[in-house]
């Protein structure tokens, strides 16, 4: 266990070391229970959270606002476009003035080629931590929170459990890749065997697909890349499928959405699953376009544990906040 973690900035998920990421899940299943039981935990008292949001959130900002209020202390809903950030604060400002009012900053950022950018430019500034609720390159607290679940459902050895992290159509938006970027960093480190499938023109970033491949490499496990989601799926312990757009292609919103609409049958449904493991998991961050993404019929089913995945943000967030603002 790695006890001091105290003003510590978590904006890519290698921020942590394996040991302290170890930490963080033997607090979130510490502060899990004690939700459970009604044991209070004010561990954050009188401590104050800046969140700052350039992108829309239902999950992320709920459940940053009700872990901050449980530990005691109290989070601040920013919303960029309603402040001076939308006529000219620059992160430089934001650090400096926010790290001085708040005890930690936490950020959503998500426009491509600028978020993680926009974030590193904060914490350079800042005299209180960044928190990283997701950019374009990174979405650090969700892989924590798939982690823990994967846990809870599989065990905590997962040496040998194989997770298909795959792209799924879905009609709604050009999504993040960084959903999947996190999770082909982070779960090698926990001894699983990492199959990414994609369609060709939905590439993730190469030097983050390289960083995957030295993890694997590290840790023992494989990393494998497939262009057909069948074949990603098969036998599978873990899958992982949700749709992201085609950023490394082309930036432009049409002409993503035109790439997009080519792959229509990549949608998990019962057959697919079938491919997989018998007692294989489900997973989606949410939300997801029902009957377009995935089935109702899977997304609701008995392996699906996406509700489970979204009660654990809360329990993982509130292990760093404690972790790192006390």
């Amino acid at each position: 266990m790695q006890t001091f973690l105290r003003g510590r900035d978590l904006i890519s998920d290698l921020d942590f070391s394996k040991e302290e990421v170890e930490t963080v899940l033997d607090l979130a299943w510490d502060l899990k229970r004690k939700r459970a039981v009604g044991e209070g935990h004010p561990y954050l008292r009188d401590r104050t959270l800046g969140m700052l949001f350039f992108f829309s959130s239902t999950r992320t900002r709920c459940s940053f606002e009700a872990g901050m209020a449980q530990l005691g202390g109290h989070a601040a809903f920013i919303e960029s476009r309603t402040t001076q950030i939308s006529h000219g604060d620059t992160a430089k400002e934001i650090g400096q003035i926010l790290g001085r009012y708040f005890d930690g900053i936490a950020i959503r950022h998500c426009d491509w080629q600028a978020g993680n950018s926009y974030l590193n430019g904060v914490a350079a500034a800042s005299r209180a931590p960044v928190l990283n609720m997701q950019c374009d390159v990174y979405h650090p607290f969700q892989c924590l929170a798939d982690l823990m679940t994967v846990m809870e459902k599989k065990g905590q050895d997962l040496r040998r459990k194989k997770i298909v992290v795959s792209w799924a159509y879905a009609s709604s938006y050009l999504k993040p890749i960084s959903v999947p970027q996190s999770l082909i960093l982070q779960m090698p480190r926990f001894g699983m065997d990492v199959t990414l499938a994609y369609p060709e023109e939905f590439m993730l970033m190469p030097e983050i697909v390289e960083e995957a491949q030295n993890q694997a490499e590290a840790y023992g496990t494989d990393f494998e890349i497939v262009h057909d989601m069948e074949e990603g799926f098969r036998d599978a312990d873990v899958v992982y499928a949700k749709s992201w757009g085609p950023l490394l292609t082309t930036a432009d919103a049409d002409k993503g959405k035109q790439l997009q609409d080519r792959y229509q049958d990549w949608i998990t449904d019962r057959r697919k699953m079938q491919l997989a493991a018998p007692d294989a998991i489900y997973m989606h961050p949410l939300p997801a376009d029902r009957d377009i993404e995935v089935t109702s019929e899977v997304m609701d089913g008995l392996q699906s544990v996406v509700y489970d995945q979204a009660e654990n943000r809360l329990h993982v967030q509130k292990a760093v906040l404690a972790l790192t603002m006390w």
